[in-house]
């Protein structure tokens, strides 16, 4: 049975693609300025509490009720705490110990957990040759940028890099959760319904490990929390959805390969890292993965050599 193809990239979801690309990339610079200031939990308190309004707004426009089934709610809890509250906690601490554009290329392993994930938790979603070999290449990524003496030598740096790779763990198996438990909800019900979660979820462990949150933040802390709850998650959960209803699920997943460079780029023109050769390295490595993960770029190889074949 041939495998539906994927809706085309056209101008306006490209542009999109763009946008969601710069926000998520963007989240990795706004969360290192933030964390000048603040501790992680407390950024992750902000970043979900913040953005809540605003989608609140949206779904108010759209006129999306809310359910009122508490099996729901206890599913939207359990996904906050896996999309948003724990990934969100690990990165942040993470990248205390490693530069933001190591962190975002680290967290470009999502998409392979995923696929893995998937493969072994979904029956709609086998676990092919292609996905083993995606994530073994992904794996390899991790050893190349971490380097073979990182696990047997755990300092704060491979704590941290390790954080971010828990963290897109999680991301993963919060993908798992909501396909068996959310897939009926709509999309943007589903946004608002984890960072509720999310938010209760993370009120009290930020305040007992950190205390009650301060407002007296200069304007530069300001800013960055609002970067990172209004553009990097209310708005970037917007873009998506969008993007997943014009070219459906495996374009979006390209997404993974542009943010990386967005916040190598924003990490060494405004905050002056300057990343080992590994990192890059790596990066080609786990992207190779992701490629190969999708397996799109290898069915179109093999059709055209059957296509050779098959001419007279």
């Amino acid at each position: 049975m041939t495998k539906p193809a994927s809706p085309a990239i056209d101008l306006p979801a490209g542009l999109l693609l763009a946008a969601l690309a710069l926000v998520w990339g963007g989240s990795f610079f706004f969360a290192e300025i933030a964390l000048r200031a603040l501790p992680p939990l407390t950024i992750t308190l902000f970043r979900v509490a913040l953005a809540v309004p605003v989608l609140c707004l949206v779904l108010r426009y759209k006129r999306i009720a809310l359910p009122r089934d508490l099996r729901i709610w206890r599913a939207y809890l359990v996904m906050g705490g896996l999309n948003n509250a724990l990934p969100f906690s690990l990165i942040f601490w993470g990248q205390t110990q490693i530069e933001s554009g190591l962190a975002s290329i680290l967290n470009g392993t999502t998409a392979i957990f995923g696929a893995v994930a998937a493969g072994l938790l979904l029956k709609d979603e086998p676990l092919t040759p292609a996905k083993l070999i995606g994530a073994a290449l992904g794996g390899l990524g991790v050893v190349v940028i971490m380097g073979p003496a990182a696990l047997g030598d755990l300092d704060l740096r491979s704590l941290g890099q390790l954080a971010v790779l828990g963290a897109a763990l999680s991301y993963a198996l919060a993908s798992v959760w909501g396909k068996r438990h959310l897939a009926a909800q709509p999309p943007l019900m589903n946004a608002l319904g984890m960072l509720l979660g999310s938010t209760v979820l993370m009120l009290p462990v930020a305040l007992y490990v950190d205390g009650p949150p301060r407002f007296d933040f200069g304007t530069e802390t300001w800013a960055a929390l609002l970067g990172i709850a209004l553009l990097s998650t209310a708005l970037a959960y917007l873009l998506y959805f969008e993007i997943l209803r014009r070219a459906g699920s495996a374009n979006l997943m390209l997404v993974t390969l542009l943010i990386p460079p967005v916040a190598v780029s924003l990490g060494a023109a405004l905050l002056a890292e300057h990343l080992p050769q590994e990192a890059y390295l790596g990066f080609l490595v786990i992207g190779l993965g992701l490629v190969v993960s999708d397996g799109r770029l290898s069915r179109k190889i093999l059709n055209r050599r059957r296509g050779r074949i098959d001419a007279p």
